[in-house]
């Protein structure tokens, strides 16, 4: 049996903040993230070379956007546009963003679902129907 191979295209994927991640927003927009450390060798760290049990993740002003803009229904794509719509003289914009949105995965400070495909969705009902 074949595996169907499935097309993901990563400007389709929508962002969601961690709902445990805390953060505060100051006078002027920009956002801090406190990161907990957690686990065995976080302690150990804590214990004997004096890390704290939380940092604070100071955004600049392109991080601070795109994390304000995080609402669990905008996709990649959309947020992009936002940003060169806010940032009209930043270079490379959609990179960037990517970038950032891939670092921000890899610390468990966000995830990504899926967004539904209008047109799978029909297709998929008309094969249940036959």
């Amino acid at each position: 049996m074949a595996l169907k191979k499935i097309e993901e295209n990563y400007l389709d994927f929508i962002p969601a903040k961690n709902p445990e991640v805390k953060y505060k927003i100051d006078e002027n927009d920009k956002v801090t993230i406190f990161m907990k450390w957690e686990g065995f060798f976080h302690r150990i760290a804590q214990k004997f070379f004096h890390r704290p049990k939380v940092s604070d993740i100071d955004l600049d002003e392109y991080g601070s956007f795109v994390w304000l803009a995080i609402d669990d229904q905008k996709t990649v794509y959309d947020l992009s546009k936002e940003m060169e719509a806010t940032f009209p003289d930043m270079e490379k914009p959609l990179p960037r963003l990517i970038k950032f949105l891939e670092i921000l995965k890899d610390h468990h400070l966000i995830s990504f679902s899926r967004k539904e495909n209008k047109n799978s969705r029909k297709e998929e009902s008309q094969c249940h129907n036959s």
